[in-house]
């Protein structure tokens, strides 16, 4: 009994020394169980500011937006009213423009049409004239071969009357060009064009201008066809007595000296005279001829 008494206190002494350690285990777990919920706390607070702080952007970006939604539906809406009016405008504009365009193009087709009818009736007209000219041509190239046989037909006579003219030595015993006996052989030589020629009649006692000379005639005796003039030229003159028909009388004048013949054809029995003067081509002329 003695060694189970000694024995009490000594396993009381044990659980004593072994119940102090797990109390302070636990509350060491207490406290950290507290510090993380603090800490979870805390963070929860944290974010749950930051959200509602994101909310209230949200919010305030949303109101934003319906805002300008509300604005942009009150033009769209002032938009569609003006498109509207300026629609029924450009209808009504449209509808008169076509109606304009429609009566234009009536005009159109009618002057067309006249323009058509009109162009039809010039080239009736234009073909029928062309016909004429045609038919006009084929007469005038007829007509043509027509003067051509008759041209060549006339230089062949003209050739012929020409050979037949004669050529003199005039009274100053230079030998004459061709002589013309009468008018038909003088035009003869004014065609063959080598000279100039001056057609004159002249009465006794009158002293005339022919060409750039003056001639005078002195007398004249129809039944010996013979006569007497007198040439004035270059302030000279010369006096040819006692000539007969057809005979070269020759002198030369100009400020180039040149030789210029007088021809009589004719003498009459009332003192007149008729020939011509011949002078060189390129001789002056009187002032009168052009």
């Amino acid at each position: 009994m003695g060694e189970c008494a000694q024995l009490e206190p000594t396993k009381g002494i044990r659980m004593s020394e072994f119940d102090t350690p797990p109390s302070r285990s636990v509350s060491g777990a207490l406290i950290g169980v507290i510090v993380a919920a603090l800490l979870l706390a805390v963070g929860g607070l944290v974010w749950t500011y930051v959200l509602s702080t994101r909310l209230s952007r949200q919010e305030a970006a949303l109101t934003q937006a319906n805002e300008a939604n509300t604005k942009l539906a009150a033009t769209l809406r002032e938009t569609d009213a003006r498109l509207k009016a300026t629609t029924e405008e450009l209808g009504q504009s449209l509808g008169l423009t076509q109606k304009q365009l429609e009566a234009r193009a009536q005009e159109i087709q009618a002057r067309e049409q006249a323009d058509s009818k009109r162009l039809e009736s010039a080239q009736r007209a234009a073909n029928q004239q062309i016909t004429a000219v045609n038919s006009a041509v084929s007469d005038v190239k007829t007509d043509v071969g027509g003067v051509k046989t008759d041209v060549a037909k006339t230089q062949s006579d003209l050739a012929t009357a020409v050979s037949q003219l004669q050529s003199m030595k005039g009274d100053m015993g230079t030998q004459s060009g061709l002589i013309a006996r009468n008018h038909d052989e003088l035009e003869l030589l004014k065609h063959k064009g080598d000279r100039t020629y001056y057609e004159f009649t002249l009465v006794k006692g009158q002293k005339k201008p022919v060409g750039t000379v003056s001639l005078e005639l002195k007398k004249a005796d129809a039944k010996k066809s013979r006569f007497t003039m007198t040439v004035f030229a270059d302030d000279k003159s010369y006096e040819k007595k006692d000539r007969n028909l057809n005979e070269p009388l020759q002198f030369y004048g100009g400020k180039d000296p040149a030789l210029y013949e007088i021809v009589v054809n004719s003498v009459s029995a009332k003192n007149t005279v008729t020939g011509y003067l011949s002078v060189p081509k390129g001789a002056p002329v009187p002032p009168s001829v052009n």
